[in-house]
Parts: structure tokens; C-alpha cells; sequence
């Protein structure tokens, strides 16, 4: 699955951060991460785990101190990954969320193959939202595309007027 977690993660911190500064490169990055790293171990594994995702933000944190123009942008992936945990329903699975404060991994699939079918609808609405924020973002503008490529940033267009 990609769009569904690129949408939700995308449009989850437009509306919490509201920063049109925010590098979504990054936090898109961090949202696909767990599926692209554990699909190596063929199940839910390591980066579907909270205190895995917790323990990224902790080394972001430390790596940079006194560096808050890099940590701004790096603290995006951390966020990433903690928003594809919600969105994947990984918290489902107690023995892998919860890891390494359980007995282990066990045998469990990745959310996204245990779904099955379900993964059509999750991109359709993952698709649906991001033709939404195509139109809401003015990504129609070169100029807003190119500020998206070049730095990773979002404005919102505002609501014609009803003057």
C-alpha cells in the first residue's frame, strides 16, 4: 500500500501542524518506511513495534542537538513511521506493537498482506484523498509543484471568495 499512508499521514499533519514550512518529503518517507524495512522479514517485525518508533525519535532528538533547522526536518520521519503504525492498525497485534516488552514477534503477517481485498478500498480512499489535496494545495501550479520537489512544502489555497 502506498497512497493510503502517504494521504492519511499528509493530511493528518496539515491539520494538526497547520506549518506550510513542514518538509512532507520526509514524514512521506517515514510512513512508507515500516512496510518497505519489515517486508524484508516477510512479517510484522521490528518497525511495527512502538518502542521501535519511539526509540527513532529519541536518536533524531539526540543526533541533533543544537541543530533545529536539521531536526525540524528529520523529526518528520519518526512521525512518519508513528502515523503508519495507526494507520496500519498495528496496535492490533499486541506481541509485535508492544515488542521488545513481549515474548517476540511470533508468526504474524504484515497488517497490509493480513487485509487482504481490504488493501483496494484503503488505496481508493488513499487515492480520493490525495486528489483532494492535489486541488486544496493548488499542485495544478507549477510553481507549487516545483516548492513541493524543491523543499517539500504544502500551502493551502484559500476558499474563493464569496464576494
Amino acid at each position: 500500500m502506498l497512497f493510503w499512508f502517504v494521504a492519511t499521514s499528509v493530511l493528518t499533519i496539515v491539520w494538526v501542524f497547520r506549518d506550510p514550512r513542514f518538509d512532507y518529503r520526509f514524514l512521506i518517507a517515514g510512513a512508507l518506511l515500516p512496510d518497505l524495512i519489515d517486508a524484508f522479514a516477510g512479517k510484522s517485525w521490528a518497525m511495527h513495534s512502538l518502542p521501535v518508533a519511539v526509540g527513532l525519535m529519541t536518536v533524531v532528538m539526540l543526533a541533533t542537538i543544537g541543530r533545529r533547522p536539521v531536526r525540524k526536518k528529520l523529526l518528520a520521519i519518526p512521525i512518519g513511521v508513528m502515523l503508519h503504525l495507526v494507520f496500519d492498525g498495528a496496535f492490533s497485534t499486541t506481541e509485535v506493537f508492544w515488542w521488545p516488552f513481549t515474548s517476540g514477534f511470533g508468526d504474524h503477517p504484515l497488517p497490509v498482506v493480513a487485509r487482504g481485498w481490504w488493501n483496494v478500498l484503503f488505496e481508493a480512499a488513499g487515492l480520493g484523498m490525495l486528489w483532494w489535496a492535489y486541488g486544496r494545495f493548488g499542485l495544478a501550479r507549477s510553481d507549487r509543484r516545483n516548492a513541493f520537489r524543491s523543499a517539500g512544502h504544502l500551502t493551502e489555497v484559500a476558499p474563493p471568495s464569496s464576494r
